[in-house]
């Protein structure tokens, strides 16, 4: 950036780092408002990113902000199945409108849009990164506190869209116990520095399960790694998720909202300072 930037892009004609940034952001609906946007990552598939995010949009929910979810995750979308929502979302020529949870999340997904909840969709990258582009200019978000963005897994298309058009606040890195994914959270994480993209640290999903007899933690994928990668990357721990059939059975009855446990407290908290 040049010493004598006016930061009107719009007139400049230099090629600067901050000018390719700003080029590529959408604007969203102007209808919409929203404060904060935390994308939630992960460098593979399967790990729990999907419910890390919704976790995090209820616990935000109920320490009293308005919370949405933008299902980028197309291809996947498991958001409407855990909290319950059977109906479909529905707009205008003009709008698109979220689906509202039980308690009061406003929520986006492909899935509230097909016919049937297991059509598959089979869409090229460039499609796919174009939907999600318009779940941000075509839905109108009323007065969002917090909203969440659950990314499909990987740095591909999708991911790269989302850190390219939307202002993103920060992201979470969801990562599981297994010593290979030290370097696939690697990944992740250089993607988001190349990108400029705050990261706001580190959740653990599947670290351990707790003995419903003794109480010990017992580390069925192997010990934690996530303390080290941290350390490595120079980034918090937000959390430890153990395996937990009751929570896994909340989300197969939509009732994720219904679950109290307190282990993303460390992150609502980081959320809470931004």
């Amino acid at each position: 950036m040049s010493e004598e930037c006016t930061h009107d892009c719009g007139s400049c004609s230099q090629d600067c780092a901050e000018r390719q940034k700003t080029d590529f952001l959408e604007k969203p609906h102007p209808m919409s408002s929203i404060k904060k946007v935390i994308g939630v990552v992960s460098g593979k598939g399967g790990v729990g990113k999907s419910l890390v995010t919704s976790l995090l949009a209820v616990m935000m929910n109920r320490k009293g902000y308005h919370s949405a979810i933008l299902d980028a995750d197309l291809t996947g979308p498991s958001i409407p199945k855990a909290f319950g929502i059977k109906e479909k979302a529905t707009g205008t020529e003009d709008a698109l409108f979220p689906v509202t949870s039980k308690t009061g999340i406003d929520i986006m997904s492909l899935n509230l849009l097909l016919e049937n909840d297991t059509d598959p969709v089979v869409w090229r990258g460039p499609i796919i990164a174009g939907t999600v582009k318009q779940f941000w200019t075509d839905v109108i978000w009323k007065d969002v506190d917090y909203m969440f963005v659950d990314m499909p897994p990987g740095t591909g298309d999708v991911p790269l869209t989302v850190f390219q058009s939307l202002p993103l606040d920060g992201i979470v890195v969801v990562t599981s116990p297994q010593e290979l994914v030290s370097m696939i959270v690697a990944k992740a994480v250089n993607m988001a520095h190349m990108m400029d993209i705050p990261i706001l640290g580190l959740v653990e999903n599947m670290s351990y399960v707790q003995c419903p007899d003794c109480g010990k933690e017992i580390h069925v994928f192997g010990e934690s790694h996530i303390d080290e990668i941290a350390r490595r990357e120079g980034l918090k721990v937000l959390g430890k998720l153990p395996i937990d059939p009751k929570i896994a059975a909340a989300c197969d009855a939509g009732e994720i909202e219904d679950v109290k446990e307190s282990f993303l407290e460390d992150a609502v908290a980081v959320l809470q300072t931004l």
